[in-house]
């Protein structure tokens, strides 16, 4: 997530006790997708994984027997990963590189069909509109939005013709509503969470799942530029636990930690003529 934050808001949030564990029939109300328990034996393409969220969930799949595949423009730590792991695949990848894009797409599934494709490729720089830089918003569309896009139109044609397969997308809490200095970071992941939503609602009827991450504040590289204090904050381990959960339910909008993201999508129900002063009374922008 990309905005301030003052003591106030962090002080509300500490307040907030952990909700209880839904029930069975819950359960069964917010399984939108098919749940994904077993993982062994399964394939998974994770694009934008060499580090933090993406990274810290390709070994949580692997550790629950998963086949994982990782791309990324830069190796990091990968690769002695997948020189140690044959369970492991490193591919690196240009998300901006339509050519790229499908020819890793292709070379991957030539080896075999995906059960799960996870975008979490992703690009963050604070801005706000007294201060525009619109090569940089266009970088965050290129890679947080774009990208997306053209890794979903390389995978999905064979989850189609096989009428099986689960896309989730890697979004944000960011892209609920407007946020300070979410200029250029915020749109894209609303962009990210309504292509999710469509996506679901054209997909649904042909076998395929579809699921939109929607983290609060999590202890990445990205994150690190903030200079400010983050509400809530965990690591990227308790990220992907939480997401392997959402799957594992069948849920479509995967949101934690729920202490925190209780609380925004309340601020998501709320009139401009309210929502705006709250926001700006909290972050002192």
């Amino acid at each position: 997530m990309t905005t301030t934050s003052s003591n106030a808001a962090a002080n509300m949030l500490q307040k907030v006790s952990p909700q209880p564990a839904p029930s069975a029939a819950a359960r069964r109300w917010l399984q939108l997708n098919a749940p994904m328990t077993d993982w062994h034996g399964r394939r998974v393409w994770l694009v934008g994984a060499s580090t933090g969220i993406g990274l810290a969930c390709a070994q949580a799949l692997r550790a629950a027997g998963a086949q994982v595949v990782i791309s990324a423009r830069n190796p990091q730590g990968v690769q002695d990963w997948a020189a140690q792991d044959a369970g492991v695949q490193w591919r690196a990848l240009d998300v901006g590189d339509h050519a790229e894009v499908q020819a890793t797409a292709r070379a991957i599934l030539a080896e075999g069909p995906l059960d799960l494709v996870v975008y979490a490729a992703g690009y963050y720089r604070a801005q706000r509109a007294t201060a525009m830089d619109l090569e940089d918003l266009l970088q965050h569309d290129k890679v947080n939005y774009q990208g997306a896009l053209q890794v979903i139109h390389a995978v999905l044609p064979g989850m189609l013709a096989r009428q099986c397969g689960h896309v989730s997308v890697l979004s944000s809490v960011a892209g609920w509503r407007g946020l300070p200095n979410g200029l250029a970071y915020g749109p894209t992941k609303a962009a990210l969470t309504h292509l999710a939503e469509t996506l679901y609602m054209d997909l649904q009827d042909q076998g395929i799942g579809v699921s939109v991450i929607n983290p609060g504040f999590v202890a990445t590289p990205l994150t690190a530029q903030n200079q400010f204090t983050m509400p809530a904050l965990i690591s990227p381990e308790e990220a992907a636990r939480q997401m392997l959960r959402g799957w594992a339910s069948g849920q479509f909008d995967i949101h934690f930690p729920k202490r925190f993201t209780f609380w925004l999508k309340l601020l998501r129900l709320l009139p401009y003529r309210l929502y705006f002063p709250l926001v700006r009374k909290f972050t002192g922008l």
